[in-house]
């Protein structure tokens, strides 16, 4: 071997060993960095004429496992789901209110029973009867702030529906870009990796959003398509459409038109959050409690409101009622109908006749709604029949609600009811939480193993060293030819 030849080969591997230390470098030091892909150098010998001129540099692979990211996106996108489903009922049990809290809708009910008992024991009170007037007023407005919350967590779902629209269509255009770049990049031999890692992070955003699919297309690019069958990005990425709105009120729906659905480039898709083409993740989740779980949560308010109102507008409660007359609940102080009772417990309030600050007496507590003038002060008969009426087993009309239950019986109904869902969104959040970290772990032991980099750092020294030692040997006995 001539000594240019042994000079070519060294000077080789020097840039060899000097690739491979800075891939090793830049493995060791995004060994925590989320999205990092492990790098190796590729190497070879390279050969001319049938003979070995040093090593050769062909690339730089990034290693990952497509199998293992596929499952920890699903299992981040369920989680994301299941968290939306989770706060949004623990936030409903919140409002309802649990047995013993202060202002429960339970203990506005107990409260307001004591208050007609303590009344019919004194009926001549009127500090009694103004304190069974505001126990009835309470219960009303505790009512009216569960359907307010009911409210208030749909329109917070449909916001955070337009800004996760918003996070989507910014991040398609983030992948087609990147898709651009990369194939730009492998097309004149240069690494892609950083971009590639990049690409992952993005994609990572939107498979909590969405669940999707990854397809890799030609110089490196990639596909992406939604388990349901929407192509978020072939080519080009697709435009999601969706019109947040201002407020919220029982009766707007989708199906009404009043409440708007997904578009994907113009085209209107289904937004079931079970069986639509963007089932499942963060978005799904939302649309669950916009469309579905909400309203079904004010059916039961209204359900519970409609119970008290028909207990106490009977006129074989209060014989000063006739038929069609409202009675001590009313439906915004009107008689109730049947055919509006949605959005009925944010609308429920006690009678005016019987309010002194909406001009009414509470006297009428005692004496009937219809009563013209105060009767006799010592009479608890009808104080006793409204005591009576709360506690009354009946089956309510609506709701759902097949047992006969007393007044706080279906209140108790009620709030077991969305506890048991709140359980069951705990357990299933605390599952696919469990899930993503074992999944998550996994495609970290399939990363950077630090003491390997090490090891493979320490043979890149040796190599280094041998080959930085043929060069001085070569220079030495190219100084020493020239001294001959």
């Amino acid at each position: 071997m001539s000594i240019s030849s042994s000079l070519t080969n060294a000077l080789s591997g020097l840039t060899a060993a000097t690739r491979a230390a800075e891939v090793v470098s830049s493995n060791i030091s995004n060994a925590m960095t989320e999205g990092y892909g492990k790098r190796e150098v590729r190497l070879s010998s390279n050969v001319l004429d049938g003979r070995g001129s040093g090593v050769r540099i062909d690339g730089v692979t990034r290693h990952s496992d497509p199998v293992l990211l596929g499952s920890r996106r699903g299992s981040e996108a369920a989680l994301a789901r299941s968290s939306v489903s989770a706060q949004f009922l623990t936030d409903i049990e919140a409002a309802i209110g649990l047995p013993g809290q202060p202002g429960a809708l339970t203990e506005r009910i107990t409260q307001f029973e004591a208050a007609l008992i303590e009344a019919s024991s004194r009926p001549d009170s009127p500090a009694r009867l103004q304190a069974a007037v505001q126990a009835a007023s309470g219960l009303a407005e505790q009512l009216n702030r569960i359907s307010d919350t009911v409210q208030a967590e749909r329109l917070r779902a449909d916001q955070a529906i337009a800004r996760s629209v918003d996070q989507l269509n910014t991040a398609l255009d983030q992948v087609q870009d990147l898709n651009a770049r990369i194939a730009q990049f492998q097309g004149s031999a240069q690494d892609a990796s950083s971009l590639i890692d990049q690409r992952q992070q993005v994609i990572d955003g939107i498979a909590e959003l969405v669940p999707l699919r990854e397809v890799p297309r030609q110089n490196g690019m990639v596909a992406l398509f939604t388990p349901g069958g929407a192509v978020l990005l072939d080519g080009s990425a697709a435009e999601i459409g969706f019109s947040p709105v201002n407020a919220i009120t029982p009766d707007m729906t989708l199906g009404s038109g009043a409440l708007s659905g997904l578009t994907v480039n113009g085209t209107p898709i289904s937004v079931d959050p079970d069986s639509g083409p963007l089932a499942g993740g963060r978005l799904a989740g939302l649309f669950a409690v916009r469309d579905v779980a909400a309203p079904e949560i004010q059916a039961q308010a209204d359900a519970v409101a409609r119970d008290l109102i028909d207990r106490f507008a009977d006129p074989a409660v209060d014989p000063s009622l006739t038929a069609g007359d409202p009675g001590l609940f009313t439906d915004a102080g009107a008689a109730l109908v049947v055919a509006d009772e949605l959005g009925l417990a944010g609308r429920i309030e006690i009678n005016a006749l019987v309010d002194p600050g909406a001009g009414g007496g509470h006297w009428r507590l005692r004496d009937g709604l219809g009563a013209a003038a105060p009767g006799d002060a010592g009479n608890a008969t009808l104080l006793n029949a409204l005591s009576d009426a709360l506690t009354a087993e009946r089956v309510p009309a609506s709701g759902g609600f097949a047992v006969a239950r007393s007044a706080i019986g279906l209140s108790g109904d009620f709030l077991s009811g969305v506890s048991v869902q709140a359980q069951d969104a705990a357990a299933r959040e605390s599952f696919d939480r469990a899930q993503t970290e074992t999944l998550q772990a996994a495609e970290l032991q399939a990363g950077v193993d630090t003491d390997d980099e090490l090891q493979k750092l320490l043979v890149i020294e040796r190599a280094f060293a041998a080959n930085a030692r043929v060069i001085s040997t070569v220079d030495e006995m190219i100084q020493t030819l020239l001294g001959l």
